[in-house]
């Protein structure tokens, strides 16, 4: 039979080796080292079977073996000591049975049952300590790690066990005072992460690793500035939720990307709420081929409902987002359908036919600059589409209608946020009729890495040689990521009563040339020397500041601290509907200026921008 050195017969053989030197090195520590008398002898000999066989089945009764030798820690050794105790306390219990212990020292029992932890552990953790290399000198890049964490270490203790990984190891730098001067796994703590840069000469450091996986984006914006000044490459290992599914290993790590310093704290989020109310529904999701559509018919899709129905117009995202999930979640029910939400016999058929229970609307134009220019085409689709969907949910009976919004819908300076702003109104006047259907508003910013949003924007120029086009240095935006929003909505949908409109604190505006200046660092060159940015000015209808809520919009809290809501404001129905009636004659009629003007009707506070 062939064993291999740490293999799991090899260790039970050593084990079992193991036993015999323990039960007679602890008649030998009875006698002082002397020999042994020849009756307490033949008592040891006589029972020593009898002691293997019981400490043998401890081992295996405790799990010995289910542990990795390079891998020993606490909790293995703590079962080698209860399974040491388990079995001196079987032998003594039996042997007083037997022969009420006659012939058997009553220091026996102790001595063996110390012996035989040391003759375990201690070969145990000197292989872990082999395995990791700690005596041996280490090769590879030197290493300044940046967090002195269970991330940290966990980091260290991989690296130090493989010498192929290409890094070593130097020093630590945590703000946490009490570590100050600390040592782990042979590596000191000298200071604070204000000290990197002093440090890079003095210890000859080539890289930089950030092990904070729990750090919030301005903390990363802190660690990334200074890691930037030092001119050394640097990586970081994902964010807790992104570790898991995995152990840290050298494989962990990556680089920083611009989710980490703009992303936020995660949302603490009822999942089991969530789940309840929407596992097994049928759910529809319109505009399911874009950025956010199709992130929510990913998630919903791990829910499991009873079938997710997936609307869109573009034939290709919508082939895209049904070839996902047939790939990630091959047992999942779900439907992808062509067709248009301004299309009325397209919607009846749909929710005739289907009947789904619950609808996320998510299909609408969102680009600002094109759609200043195109006014008919984002008011038939962002708004009539919107009446002709919701209006059929009411005809079928549907329970939920979740309104996907946007923050340019606040105090709207452009086309695209007054056509949402006009949907968020219709929506907020169908849920004072008292029908059956229920209307809830999420509202949220800009989607980091969405179609058309400035970051894979920024990432073209920046591949292209530059420049990168930023219409203003001080044009700040709200940002948050795409699962993050998608897990909002389903949030929101969830605790929603029937018109309010959700917001996520969304945390401090970034300006969008902080945002320029960072992507272009991240890609390892430097602002205006290697990549230029250049200042094009304000696009029709661009406002500089983004908000979230309306002055007039009375908040209130929600049982989560980052989703806030706001009770819609009253408008009078009977105007209103006249608006939207005539609105709907002006598309018929393709009347742009007709369009135009009658969206100031229907929006008071829309004040177009003068860009």
């Amino acid at each position: 039979m062939h064993f291999k050195f740490r293999s799991r017969p090899t260790i039970f053989l050593h084990d079992l080796l193991m036993i015999s030197p323990a039960w007679f090195g602890a008649y030998w520590l009875r006698f002082n080292l002397h020999d042994i008398p020849h009756n307490y002898l033949h008592y040891a000999l006589t029972h020593a079977p009898f002691v293997i066989l019981v400490q043998i089945s401890q081992f295996w009764c405790f799990k010995l073996y289910r542990g990795v030798w390079r891998f020993s820690s606490l909790p293995d050794l703590l079962r080698i000591f209860k399974s040491v105790l388990a079995g001196v306390f079987l032998i003594a219990c039996t042997l007083f049975l037997y022969d009420r212990l006659h012939g058997l020292p009553r220091s026996i029992l102790p001595l063996y049952g110390m012996n035989l932890l040391a003759l375990l552990c201690v070969p145990r953790i000197i292989y872990r300590l082999w395995s990791e290399h700690s005596f041996l000198a280490h090769t590879g890049k030197r290493a300044l790690i940046i967090g002195a964490g269970w991330a940290g270490e966990t980091l260290v203790r991989e690296l130090q066990a493989h010498r192929d990984t290409g890094y070593q190891p130097v020093i630590f730098l945590d703000d946490d005072p009490n570590k100050l001067n600390r040592e782990i796994r042979g590596i000191r703590v000298a200071g604070g992460i204000e000290k990197t840069p002093s440090l890079i000469n003095d210890l000859n450091i080539e890289t930089i690793v950030i092990a904070i996986p729990s750090a919030s984006a301005r903390q990363m914006r802190r660690i990334v500035e200074i890691c930037e000044s030092t001119r050394l490459p640097f990586q970081t290992l994902p964010s807790v939720k992104e570790l898991l599914d995995g152990h840290i290993s050298k494989a962990s790590l990556r680089k920083v990307s611009i989710e980490d310093i703009l992303g936020r704290e995660p949302v603490r989020l009822d999942w089991p709420a969530i789940r309840a109310h929407l596992h097994n529904k049928t759910i529809l999701v319109t505009g399911g081929g874009g950025s956010i559509g199709g992130e929510l018919c990913r998630q919903l899709a791990i829910i499991q409902p009873k079938l997710l129905i997936i609307l869109d117009q573009c034939e290709y995202n919508l082939y895209k987002i049904d070839a996902d999930l047939t790939s990630r979640h091959p047992g999942s029910k779900h439907l992808a359908l062509l067709g248009d939400v301004a299309d009325p016999v397209c919607v009846r058929h749909l929710l005739h036919t289907h009947q789904p229970e619950i609808i996320f609307h998510a299909a609408a134009y969102k680009h600002v600059p094109l759609l200043e220019h195109q006014i008919r085409q984002a008011a038939h689709n962002n708004i009539i589409g919107a009446k002709i969907l919701a209006e059929a949910a009411i005809a079928a009976g549907v329970g939920r209608f979740v309104l996907i919004s946007s923050d340019k819908a606040v105090n709207p300076s452009n086309v695209m946020g007054a056509s949402k702003r006009a949907a968020e109104i219709l929506c907020q006047n169908l849920e004072q009729t008292g029908g059956v259907t229920r209307f809830v508003t999420v509202r949220f910013g800009n989607v980091l890495d969405s179609a058309g949003s400035v970051v894979p924007l920024f990432r073209a120029q920046i591949q292209a040689g530059g420049p990168v086009t930023v219409t203003h240095p001080d044009i700040t935006r709200f940002f948050m990521t795409i699962p993050e929003a998608c897990q909002l909505i389903m949030q929101a949908e969830t605790v929603g009563r029937g018109g309010e409109v959700f917001v996520l604190d969304m945390g401090d505006p970034i300006k969008i040339s902080y945002l320029a200046e960072q992507m272009i660092r991240l890609s390892g060159l430097e602002p205006n020397k290697d990549i230029a940015i250049e200042y094009i000015g304000l696009r029709p209808g661009e406002k500089l500041y983004e908000e979230l809520f309306h002055a007039e919009e009375q908040l209130q809290q929600t049982p989560y601290p980052k989703l806030r809501k706001a009770q819609a404001r009253q408008h009078d129905p009977a105007a209103w509907n006249s608006g939207l009636a005539a609105l709907e004659q002006a598309c018929r009629d393709h009347d742009d200026a007709v369009v135009l003007s009658l969206l100031r009707q229907l929006v008071p506070e829309f004040a177009p921008s003068p860009n």
